[in-house]
């Protein structure tokens, strides 16, 4: 679950002024929840120290929006923008006020699409102390819990401060036939049986290649299960054409191209079919309009591990977010920068990957001077960086976003630079709608 940062949020906004001290739009009150609950998009996959508070701005402004609007956008934050926390903490906050309560139970039981997001909710729910669910809260996590099988309780019937079966009893759902009430008497005396996972199947010590090729062959390794582990399906000498067929097959939708980059490197001899399924996700994206220039860093901080957990680099994510804005983008130009900025051609898939690689040498980060050389009028300008400059970074000539692949407490992309932590498919829609709100 992403983590709340705790810093007090009215200070970046008092007086209607920027984080930098000049003056800032006001826009009334739904549009600010709106782009708070868009920069949720900023920690919904991975969360920065420097990260702006956004919990303190959504509970401050949720009372001072009609009820019904609240509730429209935290269906739309999960089934549109498919984030998972956000809504949560909305309908947390409409269940404190009593003009917003008698939504709170369908529109919970709408948001909440997996198991683990039922216990998740409560942990939002008790953040400042554990308090008595209202009878609406209860209503929605009984609606909520029935939607789930035997399968995908055991799944997320994870050891924690709230288990499953303490949601159902604190919600006093009802089963729906005697099937259902078979299925939850399990979940409570703890004899579910164990999902069948990939993690738990290989577990029980069966023979590796047996169990990926009955995984792969029934369907049961969703898209990013069958990325992180095509290494493994190689080493166990997993039939080819079967691989082959479920990278074809599989979801792309949710899936961002880093983890294409990142799943070539390790199984370069499907990279054909990787690329094929990377650009299948991104082919039916609405393009953003007008013309975009991308400004990818390639300096040698971003041969850097993304953390000390992770496999994957800076320039995984980095290459991984040109890909899709080249394909979403519409008119487009590509250049790096490192000592100088440099042209790339804007190329497809892994060919751009392979071109921003080898376009200059990995040295040291000058952004300014890029910026500085950089001429071509352009719609918005795009910085995909680590942000580890080491000159004066001027403002942008217009609409300028700053998107940071990097950790570091102090970075450079702020006054007039829309700022942006973190990455995910939704990083576009987050520019997107933005821009459509002409709030940035």
């Amino acid at each position: 679950m992403a983590r709340l940062n705790l810093q007090n949020w009215r200070s970046w906004f008092a007086d209607h002024r920027t984080h930098e001290g000049g003056p800032a739009k006001t826009i009334t009150p739904g549009l600010q929840l709106r782009r708070s609950v868009l920069a949720c998009l900023l920690w919904e996959n991975q969360f920065y120290e420097e990260g702006v508070e956004i919990a303190g701005r959504i509970a401050e402004l949720v009372p001072k929006v009609e009820a019904g609007k609240v509730a429209d956008l935290a269906v739309e934050a999960r089934e549109v923008m498919k984030l998972r926390h956000a809504p949560l903490m909305l309908v947390r906050e409409m269940a404190r006020h009593a003009t917003h309560r008698a939504l709170v139970g369908e529109t919970l039981a709408r948001v909440i699409q997996r198991a683990d997001e039922l216990t998740e909710f409560l942990a939002i729910y008790w953040k400042d102390g554990r308090v008595p669910l209202s009878g609406q809260v209860k209503k929605g996590l009984a609606a909520a819990f029935g939607k789930f099988d035997a399968y995908q309780l055991a799944k997320y019937d994870r050891p924690g401060p709230v288990r499953l079966r303490d949601v159902l009893f604190l919600s006093h759902a009802r089963p729906r036939d005697e099937a259902q009430a078979e299925v939850w008497k399990n979940l409570v005396e703890g004899k579910l049986a164990s999902p069948d996972t990939w993690e738990v199947a290989l577990s029980a010590g069966a023979e590796k290649c047996e169990v990926w090729e009955r995984l792969i062959e029934e369907r049961k390794l969703g898209a990013l299960a069958l990325l992180r582990n095509l290494r493994n399906m190689q080493a166990a000498n997993v039939d080819e054409e079967l691989v082959l067929g479920a990278i074809r097959s599989m979801r792309t939708d949710r899936v961002l191209p880093f983890r294409f980059i990142a799943a070539a490197r390790y199984a370069p001899q499907w990279e054909e079919a990787l690329e094929e399924a990377m650009l299948k996700s991104l082919s039916e994206r609405p393009k953003l309009r007008g013309k975009t220039a991308l400004l990818v860093d390639v300096s040698g901080s971003m041969n850097n591990l993304l953390s000390r957990r992770s496999e994957m680099m800076r320039t995984d994510a980095a290459y991984g977010l040109a890909i899709l804005l080249r394909e979403i983008a519409g008119r487009v130009s590509i250049y790096t920068f490192s000592d100088k900025l440099a042209q790339v051609p804007a190329r497809h898939g892994f060919a751009l990957r392979d071109a921003l690689d080898s376009s200059q040498p990995h040295n040291a980060t000058y952004l300014g001077r890029a910026l500085e050389a950089l001429q071509e009028k352009y719609d918005r300008l795009i910085v995909i960086t680590d942000e580890q400059a080491h000159d004066k970074v001027p403002a942008p000539r217009g609409r300028g976003y700053v998107i940071n692949v990097g950790s570091y407490k102090n970075g450079v992309g702020y006054g007039k630079w829309v700022h942006i932590d973190g990455w995910s498919e939704a990083v576009v829609e987050y520019i997107r709608s933005l821009e459509e709100l002409g709030t940035e």
